[in-house]
């Protein structure tokens, strides 16, 4: 009977915008044959950034690729670990035979040291290993002081947690992220001159262990060989690494109420199909009014034949046509909106009635 050796895990973590789904995406385009499974991590009912991966052109089939890719709903990796997480990894678990590697894309607001210290669980330690910790850079960001593309977004929502009053929150969770990688990129480096960037790299380094490696990249495009196969067997030493964060998920902790992220609310809404700009002006309205964090979701257009991905943080959306419509799929329109103290049925009806205006 052949006894299967650990399966490798790579966990790639960063704030929002610093290229995550990016380097996901390089990493299934250039997977060589690798049998990979995904667990994308993301606020809201619905996973666009899953739905972006299963896009990539890795030589499967729809079915295939849907059963490869399992999201987590709940935002915090540190809080799902007992209700989603432990589930997923145990069918992962039992299929490891059909699997080469596991990728992890942490929310912008995931503390990587609680999920890696997950990987000790007996079930979980005696099949999986962390092979690394991968923590992207947003460069520019960093070089400009602000840590992340979208400063303002990220700290809002970092303030929505009652346990973190710190004079520079950002700056703390970012040294944490670095605090427990095992291979930083500095991605986005060629938007900054060589000066900035030798800066920006100075300052990483200064939060990191000697022995962690710091590479330079464009739009995540990093060598697969580059970014897997390290061995660092995280779950090991991830207790030695110290974070601001600690003394919430110390030893013998059991209770997550002091990590509670009740305050998000993630609504989901289903409306028909809308003019492109009537839309998009209608959440820019709706975002300034309700002050809402974060816009995910596809949009049907009349007499569009391809359905219109929408992504927005704070007042500034990106879109584009992603993809064709289904022959038998219904062409509706389904947004999730993040924020604080959101009425899903006023949100709703604000929406509804500025589209039929």
């Amino acid at each position: 009977m052949k006894t299967l050796s650990k399966l490798p895990v790579t966990i790639v973590t960063g704030f929002l915008g610093s290229g995550k789904t990016t380097l996901l995406r390089h990493m299934l385009d250039n997977a060589q044959g690798r049998r990979i499974a995904v667990i994308v991590n993301e606020f809201g009912e619905l996973g666009i950034d899953g739905e972006i991966l299963k896009q990539c052109a890795i030589g499967c089939t729809e079915e295939e690729a849907n059963g490869r890719v399992y999201e987590l709903a709940n935002g915090c990796l540190c809080c799902t670990v007992q209700e989603e997480f432990f589930p997923v990894m145990r069918e992962l678990v039992a299929r490891r035979g059909d699997l080469d590697h596991i990728l992890i894309e942490t929310s912008g607001l995931a503390l990587p040291k609680p999920l890696v210290q997950a990987f000790q669980w007996p079930e979980i330690r005696s099949a999986c290993t962390v092979d690394a910790v991968i923590t992207v850079v947003d460069s520019p960001a960093v070089a400009a002081g602000t840590f992340a593309a979208f400063p303002d977004q990220v700290d809002a929502q970092r303030k929505l947690d009652p346990n973190l009053d710190h004079e520079s929150p950002l700056h703390e969770l970012f040294a944490d992220q670095l605090a427990s990688a095992d291979l930083v990129i500095l991605n986005k480096a060629d938007l900054i001159s060589p000066a900035d960037l030798a800066r920006v790299r100075l300052e990483v380094a200064e939060e990191l262990p000697p022995a962690v490696k710091i590479i330079e990249a464009s739009s995540g495009r990093v060598p697969l060989d580059v970014l897997i196969g390290l061995g660092a067997s995280a779950e090991e030493h991830i207790d030695g690494r110290h974070s601001h964060h600690d003394h919430h998920h110390g030893e013998g902790d059991d209770d997550h109420d002091d990590h509670d992220h009740d305050a998000f609310d993630s609504i989901s809404i289903e409306l028909p199909q809308a003019d492109e700009s009537l839309l998009l002006d209608a959440l820019t309205q709706l975002v300034v009014k309700h002050g809402i964090l974060r816009v995910k979701g596809f949009a049907a257009i009349p007499n569009k034949p391809m359905r219109l991905l929408i992504q927005g943080v704070g007042s500034r959306f990106d879109k584009h046509f992603d993809r064709q419509w289904g022959r038998d799929e219904a062409r509706t329109t389904r947004l999730v909106l993040i924020g604080q103290d959101l009425d899903g049925a006023v949100l709703e009806a604000q929406l509804r009635a500025a589209l039929s205006a």
